[in-house]
């Protein structure tokens, strides 16, 4: 199924090919901070639209996640990232996803904090 999402102003949209089956919570800093609700797809699978002056990329810790957002209205759409295999991932924040249910997803919750 293809899904369609934006941040808030719109500037970053994308479209996102998958079954959402579920999503994780995390609460290390800075996603609980954000409040996001992430659903790991391969990169492949992502197609973003944004001029590059429209996204900000912020990384922390080990820097190996690449947390995409929105110059203009500071939403967090995306990440990016490699996951323990090598392969490229990208990590949908659902809450900017359009048509979905959010009560309907099933939630995992993850300790970041440990990590």
């Amino acid at each position: 199924m293809t899904y369609k999402g934006s941040c808030h102003c719109g500037k970053i949209s994308f479209e996102v090919e998958g079954e959402l089956a579920g999503a994780m919570s995390c609460n290390c800093s800075i996603c609980s901070r954000k409040g996001a609700l992430m659903w790991f797809v391969p990169r492949a699978a992502l197609t973003v639209t944004a001029a590059d002056e429209d996204m900000g990329t912020y990384t922390f810790n080990k820097h190996v996640i690449k947390h995409r957002f929105c110059k203009h209205c500071g939403i967090h759409p995306y990440g990016e990232g490699v996951d323990p295999k090598g392969n490229e991932m990208a990590a949908i924040n659902i809450r900017c996803l359009g048509d979905i249910d959010l009560a309907s997803i099933p939630v995992q919750e993850f300790d970041g904090r440990s990590v």
